[in-house]
């Protein structure tokens, strides 16, 4: 017996148990009973039963043992073997390459400790898919260890896979906090996270053009930006083999001094800005005027205090107005330091303030805002005032919106458009930077103890960010970044503030893709990727026991996301 349904033309299909038997050689049926009044799981159980199935009453004899979240996993560990990180890190399989490729993928999942990271990759199925039972910590340190010593070998690799010959490199330099006291690295200096009474450890990152990372290198903390450049170029010449290279540095990093540096390696380029005190002095000579921007926004400018370099002044009138606004709110909120401070002088008059105590309060408050610059002090025991100084804050007003990119470069090689492309370009090893430090990859805070481990732990950031950054160009479509962003900024106007593309507009107004799906931020779309598991079900049937694997059933975004990454469903 079996099933059968009949359409019925306008009515729904009549649902019959028929029996097939034969008669003078020909097979014919017969209707035993009509069920087309039943509901649908009752008609299944009855399919079933005919079909040979045991029944069991719903919940006996069947048990889900074990979900576990996959589907970030899966996304990252695809993406991880399809850009051939995994063969960089080691050509051949091994349990150190497995342990890293873990930590790699930890760092964007959950950024935690080692020791937690031998715990969390259990709670996802990244110890399964790598093999990892049994790891403990003492396996990660070793794994680390393994991985400092050929550190320089994949960043070779890396370099000749996304640098050549005359190419630019970009290069920057950050710090991180440090909890404890037995690091050599950490030292005390200056903190760019703003972890006052903590030493620090300086990291300087190279990166490409596109802002893909390519080596990191760690140095103490206190180090200064320049005094790291030398270092660099070595690596450059020695390590990646280039000739030559534009170097790309921010005007802290590539001062004077290692500009000079520079000139003595034939074949490296560099591009770098003035400082403010040196734009100043190229105004009062005559050689930088307002006069320039009246046609354009960019000029050309020779002088001979910059022998064999190019300089390309810009004006920015957007910039130009916040910086106008920004000094007047400075030197407000410095007034109102001041006027508190004239204020309890005033009161004073029973102990009156010395000259000495008056000066150590006043330096500290026109400090905070850097604007002691443009104030007079007056200052004697038991009296204070201030003034402006007008005519330094009409001279420094007089370059509101001006920078000046020097290079170099050839016009041949680098027109002046270009060279201000590429020093904007700093802008994206910042969000290296920014993604190292951010929500995907925590390097802060540090608590390795030993030189290695703490290079490894910041090499192994940097990798995670280089698989991010090939994740995110992947997804782009998905995700509220500029799909178009690379394209419109190699042919927009370099001086002009970047806009997003038309359709990045459209796609962060609607929330939407065109096809209709919903756009996330990179996090939010490894969370939605986590609800597809893996799921084990067990089911008890008389004497037998069957276990059965499946994964939860993709949604239109979760398949669209495994389309692009090339994820097997």
């Amino acid at each position: 017996m079996y099933i059968d349904r009949i359409p019925n033309r306008n009515s729904p299909p009549a649902v019959l148990v028929r029996e097939s038997y034969r008669e003078d050689g020909k097979v014919k049926k017969r209707t035993v009973a009509n069920l087309t009044g039943l509901p649908e799981d009752c008609i299944a159980a009855v399919a079933a039963i005919l079909e040979g199935h045991a029944l069991v009453p719903a919940g006996v004899g069947f048990e889900t043992t074990r979900t576990t979240p996959h589907g970030h996993v899966d996304a990252l560990l695809t993406t991880l073997r399809r850009i051939g990180l995994d063969d960089m890190i080691a050509s051949k399989p091994c349990r150190e390459r497995s342990i890293i490729m873990a930590l790699i993928v930890e760092r964007i999942l959950h950024s935690s400790s080692k020791l937690a990271a031998t715990r969390l990759w259990h709670t996802t199925t990244l110890a399964e898919e790598l093999d990892l039972a049994g790891v403990g910590a003492n396996d990660v340190y070793a794994a680390m260890d393994w991985l400092v010593a050929r550190q320089e070998r994949i960043e070779k690799k890396l370099a000749g896979r996304h640098l050549g010959e005359g190419s630019a490199l970009y290069y920057d330099l950050s710090s991180s906090y440090y909890e404890g006291q037995h690091c050599p690295l950490a030292q005390y200096g200056y903190s760019r996270d703003g972890k006052r009474g903590l030493p620090i450890i300086e990291y300087g990152v190279m990166t490409d053009r596109c802002g893909r990372p390519l080596a990191i290198s760690v140095y103490e903390g206190g180090t200064s930006d320049s005094e790291t450049v030398a270092d660099q170029l070595e690596q450059v010449r020695t390590q990646f083999g280039l000739q030559r290279v534009v170097f790309v540095g921010d005007r802290g990093m590539l001062t004077e001094l290692q500009i000079e540096t520079v000139k003595n390696h034939p074949g490296l380029g560099w591009v770098s800005a003035l400082r403010a005190t040196a734009i100043q002095k190229l105004a009062q000579s005559g050689a930088l005027q307002m006069s320039l921007f009246d046609q354009r926004n960019l000029a050309e400018i020779t002088t001979p205090e910059y022998p064999g370099e190019r300089l390309v002044a810009c004006y920015n009138p957007i910039l130009a107005d916040d910086r106008k606004k920004s000094r007047a709110e400075l030197l407000a909120a410095t007034e109102k330091d001041l006027e508190q401070l004239r204020r309890r002088v005033a009161r004073r008059t029973k102990k009156i303030m010395t000259a000495a105590e008056i000066g150590v309060s006043a330096g500290a408050r026109i400090k905070r805002y850097k604007m002691g610059k443009h104030f007079s002090l007056q200052i004697g025991a038991g009296t204070f005032a201030w003034t402006r100084k007008q005519a330094s804050i009409d001279k420094e007003a007089a370059l509101d919106g001006i920078y000046v990119i020097r290079t170099s470069e050839p016009a041949k090689h680098l027109s002046a458009a270009d060279a201000v492309r590429a020093y904007k370009g700093l802008a994206e090893t910042e969000r290296v930077f920014r993604g190292m430090k951010g929500v995907a990859n925590h390097v802060r805070p540090i608590f390795h103890r030993r030189d290695p481990r703490v290079r490894a732990h910041l090499f192994i950031s940097m990798l995670a960010y280089y698989l991010e950054w090939h994740l995110r160009d992947a997804l782009t479509p998905l995700l509220f970044d500029d799909e178009a962003r690379r394209e419109v900024n190699a042919v927009r106007d370099p001086v002009a503030p970047a806009q997003p593309s038309p359709a990045a507009r459209r796609k962060k107004v609607a929330r939407q893709t065109s096809d209709g799906l919903p756009v996330h931020s990179l996090q939010t779309l490894l969370k939605e990727l986590g609800t597809i598991c893996r799921n084990v079900h067990v089911f008890h049937i008389k004497n037998e026991t069957l276990c059965v694997r499946n994964h939860t059933t993709l949604t239109p975004l979760q398949a669209e996301v495994y389309r692009r990454l090339g994820c097997r469903q």
